[in-house]
């Protein structure tokens, strides 16, 4: 038997279903029963990670991140994973709250870039809050790495809006692989660290890390781990 990841999703709704999509994709099968199973609250009423981290003006969205997780937990998920890079600024406030372990979506990611590349700066596309946080260039930064920031971060973040709101289609994810092409003279590694700009990557044409997928793959060695 696999083991059982819950997802606490809904940060946003396309990119958790992306993540699902992703993890089938990964996943050797031959019939419905060697599919993982998971556990999913697709809840897009958390408070906003922005509002809260940057703005000061939100609730604070860790009692109910705490709620799912342990929701979870209960309802036999035997580890959890969270696709939204900025939700990991609560991931600590997580784990305390669950006996379970937490896929580190940022965590995974950050290893395996520095595991199986010689990079000296990562070209970060993500959200303002993870920028403000530091989530990314503190973790970097522990293996003697830089994080590089779009000159347009405007940009950026104008995207993620986008495809919050459904605006997923080829002039979305051609403005994103424009931004891309922008950093590859300031980047050793372009990282998409952003689950929203995940959905968009196909407009990318060069080179890229994308955390999402990190994730997704995390879960299916996981899960298949325990068969």
């Amino acid at each position: 038997m696999h083991r059982i990841v819950g997802i606490i999703g809904g940060m946003g709704p396309e990119a958790t279903v992306d993540l699902m999509r992703r993890v089938v994709a990964k996943t050797p099968a031959r019939d419905d029963q060697d599919h993982i199973h998971l556990i999913v609250e697709s809840n897009p009423k958390i408070p906003s990670r922005i509002a809260h981290l940057i703005d000061g003006t939100g609730a604070d969205p860790t009692p109910e991140l705490i709620r799912i997780a342990g929701n979870l937990q209960r309802a036999g998920a035997d580890a959890l994973a969270i696709p939204c890079n900025t939700a990991h600024a609560y991931a600590h406030s997580i784990r305390r709250a669950v006996s379970i372990p937490l896929l580190d979506m940022v965590t995974l990611t950050v290893d395996q870039i520095a595991l199986s590349r010689r990079a000296a700066r990562v070209g970060l596309l993500a959200s303002t809050a993870v920028h403000s946080t530091e989530l990314y260039a503190r973790a970097f930064s522990a293996h003697g790495m830089d994080t590089v920031l779009p000159a347009r971060q405007d940009a950026v973040m104008a995207l993620i809006k986008a495809v919050k709101r459904g605006d997923t289609g080829t002039e979305t994810q051609a403005a994103l692989g424009k931004v891309a092409l922008e950093m590859t003279h300031q980047a050793d590694v372009l990282l998409i660290a952003c689950s929203e700009l995940s959905v968009i990557s196909a407009g990318i044409s060069v080179p890229f890390i994308d955390s999402l997928d990190v994730l997704a793959q995390a879960i299916v060695t996981f899960a298949m781990s325990g068969a």
